[in-house]
């Protein structure tokens, strides 16, 4: 399985915003999605979406400032994040295969290199 690259990282003052992007190889039916692992914590969910591009899942840290949409035309995924704050500093990954469960979201794909945001007071 070929790795997603992810791009779209960089430095932003508190407010601002970035939109991250994410390519992978090969048609997807499955829900894909990001996450993301702060400095000294364990990687956590952040956003996902289904094949039709319709049903979207937030965490709740991110719901009404990010936006999940996928083009399967193009194979990519992007995430839209608005009004960031300082807590969204971490390094985003994206997955092509992720799961919900009913207490958890997983991603069980390959993970790629990631893309580094960090968000200034």
């Amino acid at each position: 399985q070929v790795q997603p690259v992810e791009s779209g990282g960089g430095t932003v003052q508190a407010g601002g915003s970035l939109t991250l992007s994410c390519a992978y190889f090969g048609r997807n039916l499955r829900n894909v999605g990001w996450f993301r692992q702060a400095p000294g914590k364990e990687r956590e969910f952040v956003a996902d979406v289904d094949w039709t591009n319709s049903d979207r899942l937030y965490a709740d840290s991110v719901k009404g400032r990010f936006t999940i949409s996928r083009d399967n035309a193009k194979n990519t995924v992007e995430l839209q994040m608005n009004s960031l704050k300082p807590e969204d500093t971490a390094v985003y990954y994206c997955n092509i295969d992720v799961r919900r469960t009913e207490t958890n979201v997983v991603g069980m794909a390959y993970w790629g290199k990631g893309t580094l945001v960090t968000v200034s007071p």
